[in-house]
């Protein structure tokens, strides 16, 4: 048995419109996956540098501790280059004290302004209260 037929070379035709056409003996299989590979660690890279929005969800009556870690969370977002957005959701007799709402999320704002500025400031729909936070 021939060495080619035990590795699995291929005749590949290269360049067809060249004149003679350009043949190469290869690995075919192989080299697809080589072209996989490449591109896929194309598209990792591409990746890194795009920024994706990353929402942390609240509640009025969340927690001084509860809310520590979550500003934790935000603060790791923003160093990578994340958007942050909060979301603050309201139920039933909630909705009469959007006031803590609003100020849990100012409070948000200090506690970040070293990473972060303000891309849309806390207003409300419906029932939820959102904050856009982008890094500086």
């Amino acid at each position: 048995m021939s060495r080619a037929r035990e590795v699995g070379l291929d005749l590949v035709e290269v360049a067809p419109t060249s004149n003679p056409p350009v043949c190469r003996i290869m690995d075919y299989g192989k080299w697809l996956y080589q072209q996989k590979r490449k591109i896929r660690e194309a598209h990792k890279k591409s990746q890194r540098h795009s920024t994706t929005l990353k929402e942390i969800r609240l509640r009025p009556e969340t927690d001084k501790h509860d809310l520590d870690i979550k500003l934790n969370h935000a603060r790791e977002f923003l160093e990578k280059g994340h958007k942050v957005q909060f979301t603050m959701f309201f139920r039933g007799r909630q909705m009469l004290h959007k006031d803590h709402g609003y100020a849990m999320l100012e409070q948000i704002t200090e506690l970040l302004q070293d990473l972060a500025k303000v891309e849309r400031p806390g207003r409300m729909a419906g029932r939820r209260m959102t904050l856009l936070l982008v890094p500086k």
